[in-house]
């Protein structure tokens, strides 16, 4: 899209890694989404980010079961107009360990 979030932060909750994402809409979604009929235009948006995401698929799951040291069972996704956030669920094929920043698993 030409940029990135204003902020990522990811979260290991049992076999779920939830990452979120903050300020990732860019001027021209915003201006989609504000011109258009309200449901149009996030229905429109959430189509393209959705379209986004699966075509990034193959590269996100091996890049999380690299990092984790899992398997990517599923992959879930949702973006809110109204804030900007954006939520990618992964469920892995086990229970994911709390671990200090920066540490990858083996």
């Amino acid at each position: 899209m030409g940029r990135g979030p204003k902020e990522v932060r990811t979260y290991l909750l049992d076999e779920l890694v939830v990452v979120r994402l903050q300020g990732v809409l860019t001027a021209a979604e915003r201006r989609l989404v504000s011109t258009l009929p309200a449901e149009k235009g996030r229905d429109l948006l959430k189509q393209v980010r959705t379209q986004l995401i699966e075509t990034a698929r193959s590269v996100l799951e091996p890049t999380i079961e690299e990092i984790m040291g899992l398997a990517v069972v599923s992959m879930h996704h949702d973006i809110s107009t109204a804030t900007g956030e954006e939520i990618i669920l992964f469920t892995m094929a086990g229970t994911t360990l709390t671990r200090e920043k920066g540490v990858r698993a083996s």
